[in-house]
């Protein structure tokens, strides 16, 4: 079936994106507002876009026709930390999505432990398995209040007990327990179900076409 999103409106676009296009990771942002005040929410919109350098992408939408807190943020002060959400911080995570005013501590609220960061001002939550330090590469505006914000990765905290060899960076990415966005309201899924695809390789892939 064919869905016109000229026709459609961004109300049934946005539940035809939201409801095929999972799971999605979910960046937990911290900021800090230019009075110094802590801001955390997460964004469903959200992936890794490249690794030289290391960029990270958020869509946020609006707040009362303006971008949300985290955006404001980031655009005033240039600095972000987004943080991946395990099982075991989800209901954390989720009292954090909502809507308070601006200056609400959104981690005392979900009694979250904030850690000082390295290179960034912005506290990362403790309780998160990975927080990546960032800074504001660009924002790129959409239209209607939203932009998506691409940030430059400086720093990556892992937890010590899913690193399986820091020389190399191999990590046990099923230990950190993370969950992904999927559909409607309230609705998430696990990455502990799998399934492993090995990449074929051209000469495998001629070996095969020559055999039959």
């Amino acid at each position: 079936m064919l869905f016109d999103f000229a026709a459609i409106g961004p109300d049934n676009a946005y539940k035809l994106l939201v409801s095929t296009v999972v799971p999605r990771p979910i960046a937990w942002v911290t900021t800090l507002d230019t009075e110094g005040r802590v801001n955390a929410a997460p964004y469903s919109f959200f992936n890794a876009m490249a690794n030289d350098p290391a960029v990270v992408a958020i869509g946020i939408g609006p707040k009362k026709g303006e971008l949300k807190d985290t955006g404001t943020n980031i655009r005033r002060t240039g600095q972000f930390v987004v943080n991946l959400v395990s099982e075991e911080t989800a209901h954390a995570m989720n009292i954090t999505a909502i809507d308070v005013d601006p200056g609400v501590d959104e981690l005392a609220m979900a009694k979250l432990t904030p850690l000082a960061s390295t290179l960034v001002k912005p506290p990362r939550i403790a309780e998160s398995p990975v927080s990546m330090e960032c800074e504001r590469l660009a924002v790129v505006e959409v239209g209607n209040g939203r932009a998506v914000v691409l940030g430059k990765v400086l720093a990556m905290h892992v937890r010590d007990d899913c690193v399986l060899d820091p020389a190399r960076c191999y990590i046990d990415t099923p230990r950190l327990g993370l969950i992904g966005r999927m559909h409607g309201r309230g609705w998430y899924a696990r990455t502990t179900d799998r399934i492993e695809i090995p990449r074929i390789t051209v000469t495998d892939w001629l070996a095969g076409k020559a055999a039959e």
